[in-house]
């Protein structure tokens, strides 16, 4: 094992726990507001992820986790959205029906 592939698992490692400390620290009532956020975030780690799949390093395993990257921050910017939509929903006034 190379010493950057190995520093670069400490890193995920540590990223992964502080990660997962910080979101289960955070209420739920303010879950909602901080999902609109944090679409910007993951628009960025998209960008990152798009750098890492489509790099000049064709490695095979960089590519597969460049790819489960792009599909992950995907899947959280999509969501992101949906759930910011659905909260600018409930706040809008209702049509009286004729």
């Amino acid at each position: 094992m190379t010493a950057q592939l190995l520093t670069a698992l400490v890193v995920f490692v540590l990223a992964s726990f502080v990660g997962f400390e910080v979101i289960n620290k955070v209420p739920p009532t303010l879950h909602t507001p901080l999902m609109s956020g944090a679409n910007a975030i993951s628009g960025i780690a998209v960008v990152g992820a798009l750098l890492i799949a489509g790099g000049t390093d064709w490695h095979q395993l960089t590519v597969i986790l460049g790819l489960i990257a792009v599909i992950l921050a995907m899947v959280n910017v999509v969501g992101g959205f949906v759930v910011t939509d659905r909260m600018l929903q409930m706040f809008k006034k209702k049509e009286a029906k004729s």
